[in-house]
C-alpha cells in the first residue's frame, strides 16, 4: 500500500494474475481509500499499484479515462473506475460480509445520504484550495454534519451500519479521517465536540476498527502531505521516506 508512486516513463506492470485484482491507487487519495476499505473489509485478495497524479505513467491512460484513480483491473483485463461504482461492484460480486444494507429501502436511504455527503466533500475541497472557509461552504458543512449527527442518533448501534461498520461508514470515513487537517487554517475550523457528539464518538470507534487501521494515516501525516500539496509539490511517497 505504501509502495513508490509510479511516474511518466515507468514500466507498465505485467498482466494481473488469475484470481487477483489490481487497484491503481494513490496513498493520499480519499477516493482510493474508499475502495481499499471495501477490499479489506471483505478480505478480497488484491495488489496495489500507486500512481503519481502529477506525473502519470503514459500507460495509465489505457487503464482509466484521463488516468483517473481509483481504477480496479480484473483478471480478465476489464477495468472499472469511480470509487462508488467499484465499491458497489465488489459488494455485489463478493457475497461474504455484505456492506450494503440488505433492506432495499435502507440501502436507498444510505445512498441518498452519500449524495448529501458529496456536497460536504466539495465544500471541504474548496476550503482547502482557498485556505479559508466561505460563508456558503461553512453552511453546507454545518448543515451536512448536523444531518449525519441526527442519523447516528436515530440509528441502532454506534455505526451507520448498526453494530458494525457498513458501506456508508466506509464511504464517508476517508474525509472524516482527514477532518483534523482543517486546524492548520486556525482554531475556528476545528469541529466542535459538543455540537457533533455522536459523530465524534463514531470517529473514535472507527479508528479502532481493524479494517480502518490498515489504511489509516495520522492527522500529522495528512497535514504534512497537505502542506506539500499546497506548496505545489505533493509528496506522495511521504510514508516511504518517513
Amino acid at each position: 500500500m505504501n509502495s513508490k508512486h509510479l511516474t511518466k516513463g515507468s514500466r507498465k506492470p505485467s498482466p494481473v494474475r488469475r484470481g487477483k485484482l489490481r487497484l491503481y491507487s494513490n496513498r493520499f487519495c480519499p477516493y482510493c481509500q474508499r475502495v481499499i476499505l471495501v477490499l479489506d473489509a471483505k478480505k478480497i485478495p488484491y495488489e496495489v499499484v500507486n500512481i503519481n497524479l502529477v506525473n502519470k505513467p503514459e500507460w495509465m491512460f489505457d487503464k482509466s479515462p484521463m488516468g483517473k484513480v481509483p481504477a480496479l483491473e480484473l483478471d480478465n483485463r476489464e477495468v472499472l473506475y469511480e470509487s462508488l461504482i467499484i465499491a458497489d461492484y465488489l459488494d455485489e460480486k463478493y457475497n461474504t460480509h455484505r456492506l450494503h444494507a440488505r433492506d432495499p429501502l435502507q440501502k436507498a436511504k444510505d445512498q441518498l445520504l452519500l449524495k448529501q455527503f458529496t456536497k460536504i466533500i466539495n465544500a471541504l475541497l474548496k476550503t482547502v484550495s482557498l485556505g479559508r472557509i466561505e460563508h456558503d461552504e461553512a453552511q453546507i458543512i454545518s448543515e451536512g454534519l448536523a444531518t449525519f449527527e441526527k442519523e447516528l442518533t436515530d440509528r441502532p448501534g454506534p455505526f451507520f451500519g448498526g453494530g458494525k461498520p457498513g458501506m456508508l461508514d466506509y464511504m464517508i470515513w476517508p474525509w472524516c479521517e482527514r477532518s483534523e487537517v482543517l486546524k492548520i487554517f486556525g482554531k475556528d475550523y476545528i469541529l466542535k465536540k459538543e455540537k457533533y457528539k455522536k459523530l465524534m464518538e463514531w470517529r473514535k470507534i472507527m479508528m479502532e476498527d481493524e479494517v480502518v487501521k490498515r489504511s489509516c494515516c495520522s492527522s500529522y501525516t495528512h497535514i504534512k502531505y497537505l502542506q506539500s500539496s499546497r506548496a505545489g509539490e505533493p509528496n506522495y511517497d511521504l510514508l516511504i521516506q518517513s
